[in-house]
């Protein structure tokens, strides 16, 4: 089941990892979209509006979940290259007692605040109970988040990228019925749709949990490895943690943006939650590539053969280039028609916004192809802080651009907010990954010499 990524072909092992993993995404984002479909269909656009205005703190707090959980499975993709089986048990074990410490503390703390942060964020009274509604119910759900993520990215660690996907894409089919379900027969209006995903993904992860436990030999615990190890523990933490704190630095800059969003109107709010749930669907392979580059990375530098790591940069970043025109070609083609999805042809303003929203980040996708290739690949090779640089400058790009481009020049300034702090993060990036390959090198070179 394992899958060893320091040997062959760069380029064949990223794409037959990433690949599996795109696919999952893709259901990821496909049940995702179906929620707003059903949302922006059946319950209309101020419910649409409702959603989408939730996603910037949305990702904030579940982002820094997803991020932590790819940080704590470093350390297992790195033991995995080097062959160090009992290391590698120690932090799967070690990494699921703070996930569950994180997963308890967290959903706590966002659960008190989270109307105050609405509030805060100015979202329009027509929608904010329809938004408390829908991210309560999101952040009571924290503890599968964990379980899901934990568990697929130890999977993902050992070289394994399709269970998770295929427990994924069961878990979108679900979603799809639970939605029609909560929503359309139960009546739930938009809280239906948080308790859809919430089930979805508690189911998706206790199958993962329940696969790597039967079929990974490897992940046989003793006793003694089951332990609390303070060593692990410290290490774990400085991995998963500045891993978390980028996704929610760089959402914070999305936060300010969409507090100037909402302070625009719910009609722009809807425009550009049609946008993003298109956007995002349409980056996933970058997401694909990223996650790609962390197991590559750290499973290389396990191996200690940096050779092959500047390789697989290579060869992701001309996928990423390829893909990268790919996806301007279709939103030019069929852009408008793909967001009618989510939008009635009717609201023509609001289609109108979204398209231009749309139109003018896919221009700039490989910018953000190179975010997730280099960022992620830093951080499987172990320097998970020098990320969280990254996620500084793209949320001063998306701060900037709230703060002082949107009070003046409106919609038009939402627009650009995204490609301005994927060219900010890259600015920061590719010097970083060429500091840490020196870095990486002198700390080989000392281990072969002792």
């Amino acid at each position: 089941m394992e899958k060893d990524m320091t040997k062959g072909s760069p380029m064949k092992l990223i794409l037959g990892f990433a690949v599996p993993l795109l696919f999952g995404l893709l259901f990821q984002q496909f049940y995702s979209m179906v929620d707003t479909i059903i949302v922006g269909h059946y319950l209309g656009v101020d419910a649409l509006a409702a959603v989408g205005a939730t996603g910037s703190v949305n990702f904030l707090i579940i982002g820094f979940c997803m991020g932590v959980c790819n940080g704590f499975a470093i350390p297992i993709a790195q033991e995995f290259g080097a062959a160090h089986e009992a290391e590698l048990r120690r932090y799967v074990a070690n990494s699921v007692w703070l996930s569950v410490i994180f997963a308890v503390v967290t959903t706590i703390v966002v659960s008190v605040f989270c109307r105050p942060i609405l509030q805060m964020m100015r979202t329009p009274e027509n929608i904010i109970e329809g938004s408390y509604h829908y991210i309560i119910i999101i952040f009571l759900g924290i503890p599968v988040v964990f379980l899901y993520n934990m568990t697929a990215s130890i999977l993902r660690s050992l070289g394994d990228s399709r269970t998770p996907v295929i427990f994924l894409v069961m878990a979108a089919v679900l979603n799809i019925f639970l939605d029609l379900l909560c929503i359309v027969t139960f009546q739930m209006g938009v809280a239906g749709a948080a308790v859809a995903t919430v089930v979805s993904q508690a189911i998706a992860g206790f199958c993962c949990l329940l696969f790597m436990w039967k079929k990974f030999p490897i992940l046989k615990l003793s006793r003694d490895e089951r332990r609390w190890d303070r060593d692990c523990v410290l290490k774990l933490c400085n991995m998963g943690i500045p891993m978390g704190l980028q996704y929610s630095i760089t959402a914070i800059g999305s936060v300010i943006l969409q507090s100037a969003v909402n302070g625009i109107g719910s009609d722009a709010v809807a425009a550009v939650t049609a946008g993003g749930k298109l956007g995002m669907f349409l980056a996933c392979p970058f997401d694909a590539m990223g996650s790609t580059m962390a197991t590559y990375g750290g499973q290389n530098v396990g191996a200690g053969d940096l050779d092959r790591v500047n390789k697989g940069l290579k060869s992701c970043s001309l996928l990423g280039l390829i893909y990268s025109v790919l996806a301007v070609g279709i939103v030019y083609a069929v852009g408008r028609q793909m967001l009618l999805l989510f939008l009635d042809t009717g609201e023509t303003g609001i289609l109108e916004n979204a398209y231009a929203y749309v139109r003018t980040n896919v221009i700039f996708y490989f910018p953000l192809a190179l975010v997730n290739i280099v960022r992620f690949l830093i951080q499987g090779m172990g320097f998970s802080k020098l990320a969280v640089f990254a996620g500084a400058f793209e949320m001063l790009a998306r701060g900037l651009a709230g703060f002082l481009l949107v009070p003046y020049f409106g919609f038009s300034a939402v627009r650009f907010a995204n490609p301005l702090a994927w060219i900010f993060a890259d600015i920061f990036l590719i010097p970083a990954f060429f500091y840490v390959r020196r870095t990486m090198a002198g700390i080989l070179d000392r281990q072969k010499e002792q």
